[in-house]
């Protein structure tokens, strides 16, 4: 029997539908308590976090406090103030917004409540450097980090020890306050240590970490971040007196929004096989081991049998070879169309949740049998593409990018591999 949807539309669905269990409305408030009697304090970061703060307002009513996301996206609060900030590079907005954060925690009393609205994007828009290191050397570092290939663990080790307010340092600036933080995670693995590089969170790294990952993906730093990395940093260790009143929990992750796609895919007939909901590697990398994989099970297959899914999350990198425009959702479609050779009856997706792949205002991109040879028709080369790093140009060319606008939430990457009998 046929299948039933247009591959690329059914693709965009499951990827809609990871997006939609991800949002902060519906996710934020099984985990939300009873509003504390007295003073209460809501501060947050990251490119979920004006939706987690319209969340919390939506149940407990206007609040005091400041959140500060990503442009375009803000959220109307009543009582929180939304600052909009620089993402994935930081800018003077998170900066200035970030010591105004930092003076609203000081001198707060044990009798205070901090909820702390923690997501994706923190790292960047959560900034006050450490030591003599300023705001364009931060950015300087943040940019060589992000083209580097690093993971994003080892890219958050070394912002933490760069930083005044992560590693468990936002919520050591509050103390003897209580703290709740309410995380969305978008790191593998959901470690609350390492989502938005853990500003509520004690940090066991040591500074020989911190240079390590610069002696594994080097590039150029200024004198005063070799200088900060020669001394002791503000990282608080666990176990830290004034991590004692914070309790973190993750409220929403990349394993649920799967498991909701899984459950939609089911429902349309298909066998969903997954690759893994936490992978991490070079995206073209991952991509040729996924386009093999997707050609096996299609030579395995007979007619009469269900589509197969290959569906898979986790966040991937990208390392800068060329300067062109991409992210590793894009660049991950980009060499699986080139695996893939256009191979009948294949279709994929892979995009980033919070609708942003890289550094623009693409959320990733599709794939079907057709796209090189709609590349070669309008004279884009995709071997060119993936060796410039221009992947977002590529799947503009073909009319392949998954543009969604602020999608308010931050659950990591999405991908799916469509294979029909």
């Amino acid at each position: 029997m046929p299948f039933a949807e247009d591959p690329a539309l059914f693709l965009r669905r499951l990827f809609d539908r990871a997006v939609e269990v991800a949002d902060p409305m519906r996710s934020l408030s099984d985990h939300l308590p009873p509003k504390p009697e007295g003073r209460v304090v809501v501060i947050g970061a990251g490119k979920a976090s004006a939706r987690m703060a319209e969340a919390v307002e939506a149940v407990w009513g206007p609040c005091e406090g400041l959140v500060i996301t990503r442009y375009g996206y803000g959220r109307p609060c009543v009582g929180i103030e939304i600052v909009e900030a620089a993402h994935p590079v930081p800018d003077a907005a998170g900066a200035a917004a970030t010591a105004r954060m930092l003076t609203l925690l000081e001198g707060l009393d044990d009798s205070v409540f901090v909820l702390a609205l923690i997501s994706g994007g923190a790292s960047s828009l959560l900034v006050a450097p450490a030591g003599d290191i300023t705001l364009d050397e931060k950015r300087a570092v943040n940019a060589g980090l992000l083209a580097s290939g690093a993971p994003i663990d080892r890219m958050n080790t070394l912002r933490k020890h760069l930083s005044r307010v992560k590693g468990g340092q936002l919520a050591a600036a509050a103390y003897p306050a209580r703290m709740l933080a309410l995380m969305i995670s978008d790191v593998p693995g959901d470690d609350p240590a390492f989502i938005g590089s853990g500003p509520t969170v004690g940090d066991a790294s040591t500074v020989a970490e911190a240079q390590a990952v610069l002696t594994r993906w080097p590039f150029d730093v200024p004198a005063s971040v070799t200088q900060v990395l020669a001394g002791s940093t503000g990282v608080v260790p666990p176990g830290d007196a004034r991590l004692s009143r914070v309790e973190n929990r993750v409220v929403a992750a990349p394993a649920q929004s799967l498991d909701a796609a899984t459950e939609a895919a089911e429902a349309a007939g298909c066998e969903v096989v997954s690759m893994g909901s936490d992978l991490e590697g070079e995206a073209r990398e991952v991509a040729q081991a996924h386009a093999a994989a997707a050609l096996a099970r299609k030579a395995a297959m007979r007619p009469g049998d269900a589509p197969v899914l290959l569906m898979s999350g986790g966040e991937l990198t990208v390392t800068r070879r060329g300067d062109g425009s991409g992210g590793p959702n894009a660049e991950y479609a980009l060499a699986l169309a080139l695996g893939l050779n256009g191979a009948d009856g294949i279709w994929a997706i892979a995009g980033d949740t919070d609708g942003v792949d890289g550094a623009a205002e693409v959320a990733g991109a599709w794939i079907g049998p057709e796209t090189l040879a709609q590349a070669a028709a309008a004279g884009v080369s995709a071997n060119d593409a993936l060796a410039a790093n221009d992947s977002h140009g590529f799947f503009a060319a073909v009319g392949g990018q998954v543009v969604t606008g602020p999608t308010l939430t931050n659950v990591n990457d999405f991908r799916g591999i469509l294979i029909l009998p």
